[in-house]
């Protein structure tokens, strides 16, 4: 016959083996819980990995802007520039990062940083662009293109576009130095008429190949004058450097071959100007444009280093996104 005592004893026994196994249950759910937390937490907030092309005005800029103010979501792995000096000179300026250095894209390719690599910021040239935009895609790394002007070659692009699909990947342009391509791209289906006419001083149209090509210097204009009338294709030919964005508005916009361009030389003006006129179904669109120079380059406006900074804060953030 059980006793009271031998009762109570296997009472006390069987509440702390349910006791027990109710606290492995509770720290087996709590620590799947986290995991997943931690999972999901790493996957939101995982820093991008970046490398930038091109160490002059725009990407030096971004550079220590990415430094000094978007460590939390970035990490700059790499620099490329062709003249390794102003890639040395820029990791200088550098206090948070460390990036390895290339004046060479095979060897940048071949690096091992590189298969870290998400994203490349091109800040280089349209020629980079060509050269180097499709091995990037097919390596299945996303691009930020700031050259857009290398778009204006159909074929190239093309062969662009048709890379980006079977690779999935991202292509990122910037609205550069002007204003207006969520409302462009919004009515893009009923627009009879685009125009942009840039104003600029001969200082920052000199290196251009029309100002070679016809034998113009700085001091051939004495006042505001109209040198160029063509299409947005024959612009970014003519200004590589200074008109990028009339290949943005064409492509955004009816086209490239359809998108007319002025380019004025003002030796009076100290600012860049961009005048975009649009005519449709929808009425008509007028944006003005006035931009300061970069201090570091007069031939880019300051509004284009800007742009590609947000560009890269709305890709690798969070949140809300504004505009369309």
């Amino acid at each position: 016959m059980t006793s009271i005592t031998e009762l109570k004893f296997c009472k006390h026994k069987a509440t702390k083996l349910i006791y027990f196994f109710l606290i492995q249950t509770i720290k087996n759910y709590l620590g799947n819980y986290f995991n997943s937390k931690n999972k999901i937490f790493n996957y939101l907030f995982m820093k991008k990995k970046i490398s930038i092309i091109g160490c002059g005005a725009i990407g030096s800029e971004l550079a220590q802007h990415v430094d000094s103010n978007m460590g939390e979501n970035i990490t700059l792995l790499s620099l490329l520039d062709i003249r390794l000096e102003n890639a040395q000179i820029l990791k200088s300026k550098l206090i948070h990062n460390s990036p390895l250095i290339f004046e060479n894209f095979d060897e940048f390719i071949k690096s091992e940083s590189f298969k870290d690599v998400e994203l490349v910021v091109e800040a280089a040239s349209q020629n980079a662009i060509t050269s180097y935009l499709n091995q990037l895609i097919l390596f299945k790394k996303d691009v930020l293109v700031m050259s857009v002007g290398a778009f204006a070659n159909s074929d190239f692009f093309s062969e662009v576009k048709r890379n980006v699909e079977r690779t999935n990947t991202n292509i990122y342009v910037p609205s550069g130095a002007i204003a207006g391509i969520d409302a462009l791209k919004s009515v893009k289906n009923s627009i009879s008429y685009l125009t942009l006419t840039t104003t600029k001083n001969p200082n920052s149209l000199k290196d251009s190949p029309f100002f070679k090509n016809n034998n113009l210097t700085v001091d051939s204009f004495k006042k505001r004058t109209l040198i160029f009338e063509g299409s947005a294709i024959e612009a970014v030919q003519n200004f590589p450097t200074n008109v990028n964005v009339a290949a943005l508005l064409g492509l955004a916009g009816i086209g490239v071959e359809k998108t007319k361009v002025n380019v004025i030389a003002d030796p009076s003006i100290r600012i860049n100007k961009h005048e975009i006129k649009v005519i449709g179904k929808f009425g008509e669109l007028i944006v003005r444009v006035k931009n300061i120079p970069s201090p570091t380059n007069p031939k880019t406006s300051y509004l284009a280093v800007l742009s590609v900074i947000e560009c890269l804060r709305s890709i690798t953030t969070k949140g809300i996104k504004y505009g369309t």
